[in-house]
Formats: C-alpha cells, structure tokens, sequence
C-alpha cells in the first residue's frame, strides 16, 4: 500500500500538491496531454513555451546516447518552442485551469522583442495561468534573438524580466541556461527585472553522436545536423552543480528554485530537493517511461519521509547545501583504505587493471588464484570500489591518518549504488 505522506508545497505562494510538475517540452504541448499528467498525479505544468513565433520542426528531431547495457542515458531535442498558433495555445491553457482548478497552470513564454514579451504576459496572465516561466534558455531556436544566446546577456534578461513583470500580477521565473560558465551572473539580472523565483537548467548543448555514413551528427536531417540541446540522467551531475551553486550564492541564495535536469526517480527529486530545489520539473523520463513515473516518485519520497520522521516536505530542501564546501575546505589530513570482500570478489580483475593503469599501482594481482590485494601503495582514492562491477564487494576500510596529523573520528559514505 502507498504511502500517503502530505507532499503539499508552496511555491511562490501558489499552493502545489506536490512538488512535481511537468517541463516545459513536448511533455504538454496540449489539452489532451496535460489532462492526461494531471489525471495520473501531477501537481502542476510549465505548459510546453508560447510565442508570437510559430516553429517550423524538422525530422527527425531526437537521438540518444547509450552505454553497454544501459540504452538510454542521454537525450537530444532539436525541437523549439510550440508549432501551434498562439490562440490555440492559450485556448487550452484557459481550458486546462478551468477543468483542473486544484492543478498548478504555470506557462512558458519566449518573445524576441519587449513588445513580444509584453504581449505574451499579458495574454496568459488573461488565459488563467498561475506562474509565467521567462524561457531564456532553449539552445536549438533557430535565430539568435531567442533563447540561449538571451540567456548568457544579463543585459537581455533583466530587461525582457522587466517586461513581462510590467505587464503581469502573477510571480515571474526566469529558466536559465547552463551554456554559461557561472548562471548566477543572469539569475542575478533576472532577479533584479523583478523574476521571483529561478529555474534550472535547461538542456546542455551537444553533439551526441556522428553518424558515420553520412559523416554528419545525429539525427540526420537530408544529410545534415545540427548542434542542441541535451537532456536526462547524463546531465543530472551539472544540473545539480548549478542548483546549488544558485542555492548557496549571496545574491540568489533568498530565490525559490525551480529543479530540472535527469529526474528520473523519487531518489533524484530527494536529491534535487535538497540542494536547494523547491519546486521539479521533469520532461525526459516521462518521454521514456510515461507519465505514470509520478506515482513512483510520489509513493518513493512519501516513504523516505516516513522512515525519516519528516512532516514537512520543506524541511528538506536545502538540507544537504551545509555540507558541500568549497575544495579548500575539505578535510585532507587522512585517506580511507579500501577492503575487498574476497567471498563477494568474482575475480574479474577491473580493480587491478584500473588501478595500475589509471591510479597508484596499489593492486597486487595472483594470476593463479585471480585475486587481488591491496599494497602499501593505496592513495585511497576508491577508483577500484568505483570500477568493481560487484556492489559491496569492495568497502571503505582502515582509516590512515597522515604522518603529523591527529587521530579523530571521521564519518565515512555510507550508501553506494
């Protein structure tokens, strides 16, 4: 049976049942689609960005990377924002939150000028729209006075912010995009144009692969291809990064954030919640699994939260920000060596080939038993318990202190895989 923890937040003041929500994507492009998310349990919708411009789609338009059994790891869009007329759009969104009163209706919008992105908020603060999302962050437009390139000239967000905040009651979210080296400088412009909250990321840039037979990138479109955007579990470590790095900054740090980026299960959204992420928004794993990953999400946080004794889903967010500080900081006067477990050890022989070749020749190998043994070498960099195909097969072990430094208790990793 379910847990049924209360998974309710509130999110610029708007309150959510649960803090999962569609991306903006072709996830909810229309009525039917976000219906259907609703109906199976999720708490609200960036509806899938709005605009003056119509796209003209290529096909075909998606690839992914794999890797030895894992089939998907990484997704490629080359889609650009909604292919339908703007009243169509905005039929729908009216719809939507007419039928759906309890649902979370915020909106996308992406303009070229101020003009656009005056009219633009204008129009879905008027279709019933709860929160407008600013995107400043699609990589794959098909002129440079949108998305991306937007994004990375603070001097553009704060004033196309300005405008649609000028035209609007409702609370504003910039979308920010990780084609930049430090996010904060544009979430910082954005926040000053009068954005409420921050969302983040969206997709990272990418070639995935080249397909050789027409010596071009995939997907192949008539011979050719093109650089855009990539998504889902491969991004998750820089989606990550910048949420905290958001999170934590003097500036953004007092900033609701919006999570995005390789949502996949309850133990990402955890993890996204707690560096600092109040609200998640979700797009790739729905295009694989289907929306149903809702209810997994919901039921998995719910139980972490009743083993944890915790009430309130707000008492996590942020929770894990006071323990990553910067490298200077890091406790550096020890080094963890590792054990192998040799009833768990398959004798595969991955930890001595990685560690000679790529480490501390800190493997000794028995060719004729095929077992290993750690030397006198170790480092304790656990490149081997990172390479061993065998969970718990290979552990923290004996903590070495170095030579001049003080013994003292040191809390070690306690969860692996």
């Amino acid at each position: 049976m379910a847990s049924k923890k209360d998974l309710s937040i509130e999110f610029l003041g708007v309150k959510c049942e649960n803090p999962f929500f569609l991306s903006s994507s072709p996830v909810c492009s229309n009525y039917d689609m976000i219906a259907k998310a609703f109906d199976e349990g999720w708490g609200g919708v960036f509806y899938k960005t709005v605009g003056i411009f119509i796209a003209d789609e290529c096909s075909p338009r998606f690839d992914i990377t794999s890797k030895e059994s894992t089939v998907w790891t990484g997704f490629k869009n080359m889609e650009q924002i909604s292919d339908k007329p703007l009243e169509v759009n905005l039929e729908y969104i009216s719809r939507l939150k007419k039928d759906y009163p309890t649902k979370v209706m915020a909106v996308s919008i992406m303009g070229s000028t101020v003009e656009e992105w005056e009219t633009l908020s204008r129009l879905v603060t008027e279709a019933g729209a709860d929160i407008i999302e600013c995107n400043f962050s699609c990589p794959q437009m098909t002129t440079s006075a949108m998305g991306s390139d937007v994004g990375q000239d603070p001097d553009l967000v704060y004033k196309y912010t300005k405008a649609v905040v000028s035209q609007t009651h409702l609370p504003v979210v910039a979308k920010m995009t990780p084609n930049i080296g430090n996010m904060e400088v544009p979430a910082i412009a954005a926040i000053k144009g009068g954005a409420k909250a921050i969302s983040a990321i969206n997709t990272v840039k990418s070639i995935t692969n080249i397909e050789l037979g027409n010596m071009t990138a995939m997907p192949v479109v008539n011979g050719k291809s093109s650089i855009s955007g990539y998504s889902g579990a491969a991004v998750k470590p820089i989606a990550l990064r910048f949420v905290a790095n958001l999170a934590t900054h003097p500036e953004t740090k007092d900033t609701p954030i919006s999570g995005i980026g390789g949502i996949e299960t309850w133990q990402d959204a955890l993890e996204f919640i707690l560096v600092g992420s109040s609200n998640l928004q979700v797009t790739t794993s729905v295009m694989q699994y289907g929306y149903r990953i809702v209810k997994d999400m919901i039921s998995g946080l719910s139980y972490y939260m009743e083993e944890q004794g915790v009430d309130k889903l707000e008492d996590l967010v942020g929770a894990a920000l006071p323990n990553i500080i910067p490298a200077e900081n890091l406790d550096r006067d020890f080094m963890v060596v590792p054990k192998i477990d040799d009833d768990k050890c398959v004798e595969c022989g991955r930890c001595y080939v990685s560690c000679f070749d790529a480490g501390h020749q800190a493997i000794d190998w028995d060719s004729e038993k095929r077992e290993p043994k750690i030397n006198d070498n170790c480092v304790g960099c656990h490149l081997c318990l990172n390479v061993c195909p065998v969970q718990g097969c290979i552990t923290p072990g004996e903590v070495k202190f170095k030579e001049g430094r003080e013994a003292k208790d040191v809390k070690l990793q306690e969860i692996y895989g």
